[in-house]
């Protein structure tokens, strides 16, 4: 889905905007900006052949809900969504935009607990967090019948290459010197 694209840029100033928008990358994320400034962000994205991300839990003003879902799909059309609420998800799928299912790692019980929810919500894509527990992934993989992107704590290069060794699909980072 993300095509070659091995980390995706999330977002959260204009000056990392306007980076993300010189780079040869297809899909950002935006997070951490006011809901008043989303219209005017995903336009200049859109200008620029980009597809959005929301992370709406990140954003100001918006409520995280399904509602503000439906809001970001069916006003700001925007391409996709990363939340850790299941109805934010479900609403993704029946509205036929990407939906990336974010889960944390704490322990034991958190991963079942997360697994749990995947298996009733089986969401095309999930989002594991922190990246550093990318030693666990070929386990978790077995469970789930979804595409693996992995975020949080991502340092370095190598830290990319082994969430994409370990089989994750992508890596999303807010560190610009590891966009490309």
């Amino acid at each position: 889905m993300f095509g070659n694209q091995q980390v995706i840029p999330a977002i959260s100033n204009h000056q990392d905007l306007k980076k993300f928008l010189s780079l040869p990358l297809t899909y950002g994320i935006l997070m951490n900006f006011q809901l008043a400034q989303l219209p005017e962000l995903i336009g200049v994205m859109r200008d620029n052949k980009k597809k959005v991300l929301i992370h709406s839990e990140l954003i100001k003003g918006l409520n995280a809900d399904e509602y503000g879902a439906i809001y970001l799909i069916q006003v700001l059309k925007v391409d996709g969504i990363i939340s850790s609420k299941p109805k934010v998800i479900e609403i993704c799928k029946k509205r036929k935009v990407i939906g990336i299912f974010r889960f944390f790692l704490k322990d034991s019980l958190s991963l079942e607990q997360s697994l749990e929810i995947n298996r009733k919500l089986n969401p095309e894509y999930v989002e594991i967090l922190p990246a550093t527990s990318y030693e666990v992934l070929p386990r978790i993989q077995k469970q789930l019948n979804a595409h693996i992107l992995m975020g949080g704590l991502i340092a370095s290069k190598l830290d990319v290459e082994h969430c994409l060794k370990a089989g994750a699909i992508a890596v999303t980072s807010s560190k610009t010197e590891l966009w490309i």
